[in-house]
């Protein structure tokens, strides 16, 4: 099936996330009667959605605005002037990114490269870290809302992002480039494209590294990207080959825990009442040396095959047969010494630990009588997979398409030392399943550069936990299309079966014993899940100026690996039930030569939703758990616009706006435990892990719901542009917090709303042409130019108290309590909280980029 043609070319400048640069150069590349896009990236079995025809709501970015506006931002920011879109750095390590499309997370968004899905087949996780490199190869990023055009049933709930690289066959030439930043960012590239011979064969090279501090303290990183790929083509052939590797190695340190806004403000050196954004809670120094208790280390290395086959004028095969191996995970600290946890040895005017004090207490205890270390939970995979489509021309209106989707994937997930602190070793006694087990030896946490995969560590030296995940998926897909001059209509569907399998290393079969009592096997066989999805599509062309179109879909989908597995246990979940989605769309498209604009409305319900939310802090005594939440009910609706004027050639606007509703339906339950053991952890103030959350009508968090943004692109003289984004962030709230919602009255509070924001941003290029072929980019860009103090994301929904909050005590009554609270600064900011755990949006950040193209 073609792709993309001129008209999207042509019609892809109204979008409003492509810069101007872009859309000027697209004018360009249709008025000279340039090919398509499909000379420039890998497409094959990606579906890309066509303008004014595929009845999706879409937004497409080109690598010309890639190249121009991210800089040292995340990936997936360069989507923030999309509408529905919100993008945050998380809590701000080297690739920590977080995306939301119509309010729903990333492991509920198809990220798809090349047609081949990277969501993480056990949990849909997508980890930014692990494709930093994407960003270097990326020709074209696409993203469509809602269910999308894919044929995959793929988690498409908020929508699908498309990214295609740079084909083997992309013309001859290279770029070398030098970028620096604020924070000691430094980042190099050297890339290079041979374009076909005469024999058929081309090839494409790229390699980067990039490195220094995010703004956060003690942030460092180091990250490298590789990426080869060699094409071949027979010169009038029916067959067309290209071969990928592409891989990102990288270490970084995070800072994982949101922390409350009192502590930003208790551990601000200025001391001035303000919050200190740059504050991080999970360092300290060693030997002088910055050293960070969350170390993220990891390499994901991608490889594919692609074939093309033309089997006739009418007729085509696509397939793709791929494979990646990754290696690394992330660390913690575990354990206690003298009785004493890690934020134990918090200094309290900085807010970093103290690790002279921890090395002291080590040393002076045995592993028997207990000791802190640093740890690793290792996140290791093999994944394989292939999807074939064939795609036939029935007549000059119809044309159909089937194929499959299969993947096999087999996680390795332990714990191990990474640092004994001090230490002798380390005595494990956390699993109820083994003997205490004494660990000397030490992994370092450093990624792997082997592409197939490197070692998988002793099971000996495995502490806390070890299990396996293995999923088998066998999916089958079809699609028909009509066409005419006016219409074009699609119905498509999809079936899949999920195999899932828990394997616990730690598990004595026939004797070890669940939390109630059941006998666990280390194997629990193979639990098969059925789903499926339909969707149908129509867009109408009025005329050449007016188009509208609608789509509706439903969808089956089976739940994650921890749904069917609850509490980290070999039992299958007993009410274990697909998920249920139902999306509608309607959409109007404008075109003209100067102005374009796209309005769309939908609506989403998302029914029998399971989630798991990890890293809950200090529930009790300090102690870290997870919260497991079933029956969650979702709506999401919305309507967004989007449009674009070009004035003249020396001034272009972009656009959009959109405004959601996204609330639960009904209530749902929830149980808490403890990370460490996996028992069960009683609510505060509560006899029972289990609870009721009473949600009817809460706001869904964690995404903005009204959003909005203008640009404007100016070109004074020839090669020299300017350009500014104004974005607006409203109606943001909190992540849902399932111990604020235990109650009705607690329901009728509703979701923290966090304060709204506007942020700017600046950029510059200047282009000097040596000759035809050879020239020089200078690129500047400034993020945030008013170092706007914001809050970007909070996980707690703690509202200012009231009197009925507070109890009487033998020395106060409630009232005292509640005039004491009330009337402390200290606890409030902004009309907010103080005690609420936050992640502050970055301030002021630059970068500068000198690139030379031959």
């Amino acid at each position: 099936m073609k792709l993309i043609n001129k008209s999207m070319l042509s019609a892809v400048i109204t979008l409003s996330t492509a810069s101007v640069y872009y859309a000027q150069q697209v004018q360009d590349t249709v008025k000279s009667k340039s090919t398509d896009i499909e000379q420039v990236v890998i497409t094959g079995v990606a579906d890309i959605a066509k303008d004014r025809k595929t009845p999706v709501a879409v937004s497409t970015i080109k690598e010309a605005q890639i190249v121009e506006r991210l800089g040292n931002q995340e990936f997936p920011e360069i989507l923030n002037t999309t509408p529905s879109v919100y993008a945050t750095k998380g809590g701000g390590g080297f690739g920590d990114s977080k995306l939301n499309i119509r309010g729903f997370n990333q492991n509920n968004i198809a990220v798809m490269v090349n047609g081949m899905p990277v969501n993480d087949m056990e949990g849909g996780s997508v980890y930014w870290s692990n494709w930093a490199g994407l960003s270097d190869v990326t020709s074209a990023m696409q993203v469509q809302r809602g269910l999308g055009s894919s044929k995959l049933a793929i988690a498409s709930v908020g929508g699908t992002v498309n990214i295609l690289t740079r084909a083997a066959d992309k013309k001859q030439g290279g770029i070398v480039s030098l970028a620096v930043g604020n924070n000691d960012y430094v980042k190099s590239l050297f890339a290079y494209n041979t374009g076909r011979s005469e024999k058929g064969w081309a090839s494409s090279f790229l390699m980067s590294r990039t490195a220094g501090s995010m703004y956060a303290d003690g942030t460092k990183f180091e990250g490298y990207n590789y990426y080869f790929a060699v094409g071949y083509k027979k010169p009038g052939g029916s067959h067309e080959f290209q071969f990928t590797i592409t891989g990102a190695p990288q270490w970084h340190n995070q800072r994982s825990y949101a922390i409350t806004i009192g502590d930003y403000i208790k551990f601000n050196p200025d001391n001035d009442g303000t919050p200190n954004r740059r504050y991080n809670s999970d360092w300290g120094y060693v030997d002088g040396k910055e050293y960070g208790t969350r170390v993220n280390y990891y390499h994901k290395p991608v490889m594919s095959l692609n074939w093309d086959w033309t089997i006739s004028e009418k007729s085509k095969l696509n397939t793709v047969l791929y494979g990646s191996f990754g290696r690394g995970g992330g660390t913690n600290t575990t354990g206690t010494v003298n009785g004493k946890n890690l934020n134990s040895f918090r200094d309290q005017t900085t807010g970093l630990y103290n690790f002279a004090d921890i090395y002291a207490a080590n040393r002076a205890s045995t592993p028997d009588k207990g000791v802190l270390i640093r740890n690793a939970s290792i996140n290791s995979h093999n994944w394989f997979g292939l999807i074939s489509s064939f795609n036939h021309t029935i007549n000059d209106n119809f044309k159909f398409s089937a194929g499959i989707d299969t993947r096999y994937y087999y996680g390795y997930h332990y714990q191990v030392v990474t640092d004994l602190l001090g230490a002798s070793g380390y005595l494990d006694k956390n699993n109820k399943n083994i003997p205490p087990n004494l660990v000397t030896a030490v992994s370092k946490p450093e990624s792997s550069w082997n592409p197939f995969g490197g070692k998988i560590d002793d099971m000996n030296n495995r502490i806390g936990y070890s299990n396996d995940g293995e999923v088998l998926w066998y999916g089958a897909f079809g699609q028909f299309e009509y066409t005419n001059d006016k219409i074009s209509a699609f119905v498509q569907g999809s079936v899949s079966n999920q195999a899932f399998q828990r394997i616990d290393n730690f598990i004595i079969d026939g004797v070890s014993k669940s939390k109630k009592g059941e006998i666990m096997n280390t194997k629990t066989g193979f639990k098969n899940l059925f789903g499926y999805n339909i969707k149908a599509g129509v867009n109408y062309n009025i005329n050449e100026q007016h188009n509208v179109f609608g789509n509706v879909g439903y969808y089956e989908k089976q739940p994650f690996f921890n749904a069917v597995y609850r509490s980290n246990e070999n039992i299958v979940s007993a009410d274990l039930t697909n998920e249920k989605i139902f999306g509608a769309e309607l959409g109007y498209g404008f075109r003209s030569s100067s102005f374009n604009a796209n309005v769309n409305l939908y609506r989403t319900s998302w029914d029998d939703r399971y989630l798991r939310r990890t890293g809950v802090r200090d529930v009790i005594a300090g102690k870290t758990g997870y919260v497991e939440m079933n029956g969650l009910n979702e709506v999401h609706m919305g309507i967004e616009v989007d449009a674009s004027y070009n004035l003249n050639k020396l001034l272009t606007v972009n656009g959009m706006f959109s405004v959601g509703d996204w609330y639960y339906k009904g209530n749902a339950t929830a149980a808490l435990f403890e990370d460490s053991t996996n028992l069960p952890l009683n609510f505060p103030g509560s006899t029972s892990n289990e609870t009721t959350l009473y949600l009817d009508k809460v706001k869904v968090g964690d995404a903005a719901q009204m959003t909005a943004s203008l640009g404007v692109t100016v070109r004074p003289v020839k090669n020299l542009s300017f350009d500014a984004t104004w974005r607006n962030t409203n109606n943001l709230y909190a992540s849902l917090d399932a111990f604020n919602f235990r109650s009705q009255a607690a329901a009728d509070r509703g979701t923290l709303k966090l304060p709204s924001f506007n942020l700017f941003d600046l950029g510059l290029s200047y282009k000097i042409n040596l000759n035809s072929k050879q020239f020089f980019t200078i690129r500047g860009n400034v993020y945030n130019l008013f170092d706007t103090t914001y809050i970007a994301e909070s996980n707690t929904s703690n509202h200012i108290k009231t009197v009925g909050d507070f109890t009487a005590t033998p020395t106060a009554t409630a009232q005292q309590q509640y005039d004491a609270y009330i009337n402390n600064p200290k606890n409030f900011y902004k009309g907010l909280d103080t005690s609420n755990q936050v992640f502050f949006g970055f301030g002021r950040t630059w970068t500068a980029t000198l690139s030379f193209n031959f």
